[in-house]
């Protein structure tokens, strides 16, 4: 299975239990939880890591892989009603439940792309930032991809890249983990430079890249 931005399959824990749990959350709302984990926000500090972006009001950014859309909605706070966030996905459903929740909550700014495998699909217009969250190991053919993306960014366009990074059990047990220094080696390839590199998330690598400049 082409696993792109979605989740990898599960391990099987029996099919009784998977029953049971889908009956009683509903399939959207188990993927939600599958995405967001537990205790999230003491761990993930999201806050501190979309003010450490500098997000300029009326920016247009792509939350790449928005799930549920647990930095969507922190995006949208950051580029104000003058700017755009693009929650990008592959997850038809889960795009669906987040644009509903987006117009009962008033957020006017926030916009679904039903994304492919190997293009993230984003307006022509282009974007200032693309933001990824612990998707990066997800990506197949991740060099290409990338490469592929820069097309998507405007001028003076960035890259923010959270992955886990192997220094915490949880993620490291389900293999969902990119070292840092494959990330720096595999965006170099892809034509971009590390401009930042922040180092408070325990479990996660912060790295934000732009394009080479010829």
């Amino acid at each position: 299975m082409n696993a792109g931005l979605a989740l990898r399959r599960a391990k099987p824990f029996g099919t009784a239990a998977l029953a049971a749990l889908l009956l009683l959350a509903g399939c959207t709302a188990l993927k939600k939880c599958a995405y967001e984990g537990f205790g999230r926000d003491g761990w993930q500090q999201p806050e501190k890591v979309v003010q450490s972006l500098a997000i300029k009001p009326g920016e247009r950014i792509a939350d790449l892989g928005s799930g549920g859309g647990y930095f969507t909605f922190r995006l949208s706070q950051a580029v104000g009603p003058t700017g755009k966030v693009y929650a990008v996905d592959v997850d038809k459903d889960m795009l669906e439940d987040l644009d509903e929740r987006a117009k009962n909550d008033g957020y006017r700014n926030i916009e679904k792309v039903l994304a492919k495998y190997d293009d993230p699909s984003l307006p022509e217009s282009g974007v200032d930032l693309i933001f990824t969250s612990n998707v990066y190991h997800h990506i197949e053919a991740r060099t290409k991809y990338f490469a592929d993306a820069a097309r998507y960014l405007r001028p003076g366009g960035r890259i923010a890249i959270v992955d886990f990074n192997g220094k915490h059990w949880s993620a490291t047990f389900v293999g969902h983990t990119t070292p840092v220094e494959l990330i720096k080696k595999e965006m170099e390839e892809a034509g971009y430079r590390l401009e930042r590199e922040f180092d408070f998330l325990d479990r996660q690598s912060f790295l934000v890249f732009s394009k080479k400049t010829q």
